[in-house]
């Protein structure tokens, strides 16, 4: 079975992690931590990094720190991760969906003022699958609109808009180490900013609101730490993201090449012109000329030992929502598309040659 995909751990991982059971600091005041926090805010140029115990909680954590809550809104591209709508509806807010672009798969930035209202909080970005959302237009919208901008970069990193390193333009920055990212805890995530206040606020919302008297609490936080080997980790992660992100890059270029003649599938871009594609996973669309459905090509797939994950089901037709009496009757064409007829194949950094050719060749074959 060639797997979807399978993290490398080719550099100092294991020193490190020896590191810390050979000294006992095993927990989350380990020194690995804040030597991650310092390594990684400091690579996406930002002033403050505040690691958490996974890509989930950083998105609940940077909610939280902005104060969103009952009866505000904050606007989301539909195509994403439930992870991005969950954060905002267990804050007592709502998510306001826009649909997605159909060539890059971001949210479409022109929908956006036209949800503005004046509940509207938050505009949250999630970048997606290989290349970013269009942030300067977006930011534009929310300084025009007194909003903040929650950018969840989890799939992002090592990627740059324009030259500037994705995750160091929201007022608030979340990331995932899950093992399918270029830097991977195992479990782990990190939010960033560039605000004292806030980066204080996410400190202690994360380590259950203590204060300087002992389990005496004036606020509710949260258990969200990151763990000293975790930590230690991801700086070793750190070191080869360089090397991860062009091994990426080649990966995704060997696929190109491999289907480039292939008419009944639509092939992630290789580039605009603000960004070029680091396949955090390789993705594909078919197209109307093939009979079936994502679901079933990823089933054929599967009976040829080739690892496949869906697209993102969009959060408008997530039935949680639908129960909630939130999105009724609200049809988002290009994200509904996206969700039946996409799919991505193995392009985890641990993937061969010989294995691209051998998914490329089942691929092929399938449509053939």
């Amino acid at each position: 079975m060639i797997p979807v995909n399978e993290p490398l751990l080719a550099g100092k991982e294991r020193e490190y992690v020896l590191e810390c059971i050979d000294s006992g600091w095993i927990s989350s005041e380990g020194p690995f931590v804040g030597k991650f926090e310092e390594k990684f805010s400091g690579h996406m140029g930002r002033k403050h990094g505040v690691a958490v115990c996974n890509g989930s909680a950083a998105l609940d954590l940077a909610v939280a720190a902005l104060g969103i809550g009952k009866g505000d809104e904050v606007i989301l591209g539909t195509f994403t991760i439930i992870s991005c709508a969950a954060s905002i509806v267990r804050a007592g807010a709502t998510p306001v969906v826009v649909d997605a672009l159909a060539d890059t798969w971001n949210m479409d930035w022109r929908q956006i003022e036209e949800k503005i209202t004046d509940k509207t909080r938050a505009i949250m970005v999630p970048h997606i699958y290989g290349l970013p959302a269009e942030m300067d237009r977006i930011l534009e919208i929310a300084q025009k609109n007194e909003l903040q901008v929650i950018e969840d970069a989890a799939e992002m990193i090592g990627q740059e808009f324009r030259g500037q390193p994705c995750g160091s333009f929201g007022d608030i920055s979340t990331f995932s180490f899950y093992p399918n990212k270029h830097v991977t805890t195992g479990e782990g995530g990190m939010v960033l900013t560039d605000d004292n206040d806030l980066a204080e606020r996410c400190r202690s919302l994360r380590n259950l609101c203590f204060q300087k008297k002992r389990f005496y609490h004036e606020k509710l936080g949260w258990n969200m730490r990151m763990s000293n080997i975790q930590a230690a980790l991801g700086v070793a992660q750190l070191e080869n993201l360089k090397e991860s992100v062009n091994r990426k890059r080649r990966m995704g270029r060997m696929y190109d090449d491999l289907f480039k003649d292939l008419d009944s599938i639509k092939l992630p871009i290789d580039k605009t012109e603000y960004a070029e594609n680091i396949y955090w996973v390789y993705g594909v669309v078919l197209e109307d000329s093939v009979q079936f459905e994502a679901e079933e090509m990823m089933k054929r797939l599967g009976e040829k030992k080739i690892g496949t994950r869906p697209f993102f089901w969009p959060m408008h037709e997530q039935p949680v929502f639908r129960n909630m009496g939130l999105y009724h009757g609200v049809r988002m064409p290009v994200s509904e598309n996206l969700a039946r007829r996409g799919l991505y194949i193995p392009s985890g950094l641990s993937l061969t040659e010989e294995q691209i050719h051998q998914v490329a060749g089942a691929v092929r074959e399938i449509l053939a």
